[in-house]
């Protein structure tokens, strides 16, 4: 299919909302509840790592918005070694070459200050690709410095909660990086938006971009169970399989309407 542009909104609208899934069936979900964008990993239980490029195509082939790929290796903290980098730059190359739109992605150094040449490394891979700086910002030593170093690098988004739990919790400073990215690339707010805080952010801030998974949980079909073993996350439901809500998306594209 053909992808729509994703530098506006649905119908030319200048909000953008980017899903967040990790399954066909949520990619699904989110277009028919009126995503403009997915963002595709797997394993979003644990924030999401690099998904198959089988995923990637089976979803391209039913879905008609454009697909950022997160890719990121493994759980867990940014400080990739060599062997890790290698393994991005192929998965970016990957996915370029299978008509991807954009990538996700964010290295930092030991001291929290994102890692310029592991970016500018793994950026060159990326050709025409959108980039966006994912929530590696959150953990870094300065957030100021790191929106500049982003500019510099042509970083067209930062995936951010404002450093804190959720996006509510971190709205002054999401503000006050909307100010100072002067229009030179996107902040886009993630962690928590659903429909109240999306209201709260289109009339507290300037920022156009917002960024939700929309996930509810859904029963598994399974009927035999197995009370003794468990193969998933200690405290994981076995039988609970979480996927993207058509309807909580709709209710945040409402509010990122135009009027």
């Amino acid at each position: 299919m053909e992808n729509s542009t994703e530098n506006k909104g649905r119908n030319g609208g200048k909000y953008i909302l980017e899903c967040c899934v990790d399954s066909v069936e949520s990619a699904l979900q989110a277009e028919k509840g009126g995503a403009d964008r997915l963002e595709l990993c797997s394993n979003l239980v644990i924030g999401g790592t690099t998904p198959t490029l089988a995923l990637f195509q089976q979803i391209r082939e039913h879905t008609n918005i454009p697909v950022h790929v997160l890719l990121r290796p493994r759980f867990g903290d940014f400080l990739y070694t060599d062997q890790e980098l290698c393994i991005i730059a192929k998965e970016i190359d990957m996915f370029r070459e299978a008509g991807a739109e954009g990538i996700v992605i964010g290295c930092l150094k030991p001291d929290g200050n994102l890692d310029l040449e592991a970016m500018r490394s793994l950026i060159d891979h990326s050709g025409q690709m959108k980039i966006t700086l994912h929530r590696a910002f959150d953990m870094c030593v300065n957030p100021f410095h790191t929106l500049e170093l982003a500019k510099s690098l042509g970083i067209h988004a930062i995936l951010t909660s404002g450093c804190q739990p959720s996006c509510l919790e971190g709205i002054d400073l999401i503000r006050q990086l909307d100010e100072k990215a002067e229009g030179q690339l996107a902040i886009m707010a993630g962690a928590g938006i659903q429909e109240n805080s999306a209201k709260i952010l289109k009339e507290q801030t300037k920022i156009t971009s917002f960024h939700m998974s929309g996930k509810k949980i859904r029963e598994s079909g399974m009927q035999f169970r197995n009370p003794n073993i468990a193969m998933g996350l200690p405290g994981m439901g076995e039988y609970e399989i979480w996927e993207t809500s058509a309807d909580a998306v709709a209710a945040v594209r409402r509010i990122l309407s135009d009027y």
